[in-house]
């Protein structure tokens, strides 16, 4: 990545989504039933298909690098990391399938960040279902597209991020200095949400992404990986409500004492978040929690259920300047690997 963070720079927005225009027919002989399409919609938006059913209907914000690139002074932003829509991780399609599909998103992606020039970068998606095919397309999207580093579901079927089985893909990311952004895919718990689908976003990928920050405290990755930089959407989701107990329970349960070997409080300070919570007390409950080093501007953008203000919305919550430019551009910088450069105002 050639880029760098300046002082009085705007805002670096590390959780942004994209959805191509176009996807291409499987190049095999059988069309998987989760292949995505799009279709025509309304205006400028169009239907994501998958398996046949409308599965969210997006604009051309999703894949215009013009339109984004015009919305993002009015965010207070001047960088912006684009990852895929999650559900095109596709860790529930066979692992050759999701890796042709995957690769045709990194290209795309590839592309809007040559288009942007200088404003737009990208972490890759992996097909995480198949460990040697997700490092070799870690190896390209780091190695010949120049991400920053990937896109990872909070699960992958059902297996938490933090399970040993995918530390040889975390050692990968580690020896590559690619950085991991967490976003929540598919959650738990859906059977006890009770209303309409969107809950799933509202409520149900906080949790899955509190649970998939606790089982890499709990599963030891940080501990076996120190250089790893890895980042979880939505704010943690639940982990600072659960931190406390985790942390009590370290102290009390001798099983959880010999299992982890650092106090999690101390190892949840070594991860990243981003500030995607919609309030300003929670934002400080979380710098207060995680430390003010380790969170970042997270907007979701351009889905509806964005954050529109997340430049204005970190000033408003009464930060000293040093934390405010922190958590605007300076720890994005330290989490994407991004050279650092003080200009005098």
């Amino acid at each position: 990545m050639h880029a760098s963070v300046c002082h009085g720079c705007g805002g670096i927005d590390v959780h942004s989504h994209v959805v191509p225009e176009n996807f291409p027919r499987h190049l095999g002989a059988r069309l998987p039933p989760e292949w995505p399409s799009m279709a025509p919609a309304h205006a400028c938006h169009r239907h994501v298909m998958i398996s046949g059913k409308v599965y969210r209907t997006v604009s051309d914000a999703c894949w215009s690098t013009t339109r984004r690139l015009q919305d993002l002074p009015g965010m207070g932003l001047d960088l912006q990391v684009i990852s895929p829509m999650p559900e095109l991780l596709s860790y529930w399609m066979d692992a050759a399938d999701a890796h042709q599909l995957l690769r045709y998103t990194n290209d795309v992606m590839a592309a809007m960040v040559d288009e942007g020039g200088g404003r737009i970068a990208a972490l890759g998606a992996v097909p995480l279902q198949d460990l040697d095919l997700a490092v070799a397309e870690l190896e390209y999207v780091v190695g010949t597209l120049g991400f920053a580093g990937v896109e990872v579901g909070s699960n992958i079927n059902g297996v938490p991020i933090g399970a040993p089985r995918f530390d040889p893909f975390f050692e990968a990311c580690e020896a590559l200095g690619a950085a991991v952004f967490v976003h929540a895919l598919r959650p738990a718990g859906m059977d006890r949400l009770v209303g309409p689908a969107p809950l799933q976003q509202v409520l149900g990928y906080p949790g899955d992404v509190g649970l998939a920050a606790a089982s890499v405290i709990t599963g030891g990755l940080i501990g076996r990986r120190p250089r790893l930089r890895i980042a979880f959407s939505h704010g943690g989701g639940t982990l600072a409500s659960l931190l406390p107990r985790l942390q009590q329970g370290w102290a009390v349960f001798p099983a959880l004492k010999e299992s982890i070997d650092v106090a999690p409080a101390d190892q949840a300070r070594r991860l990243f978040y981003d500030t995607l919570v919609f309030d300003t007390a929670t934002l400080r409950h979380l710098v207060a929690s995680f430390g003010a080093d380790q969170l970042m501007v997270g907007t979701d953008y351009p889905f509806n259920f964005h954050d529109r203000t997340p430049v204005q919305r970190i000033e408003a919550a009464g930060f000293d300047a040093d934390t405010a430019a922190a958590l605007v551009y300076r720890n994005a910088g330290r989490f994407l690997g991004l050279t650092t450069k003080e200009t005098t105002p």
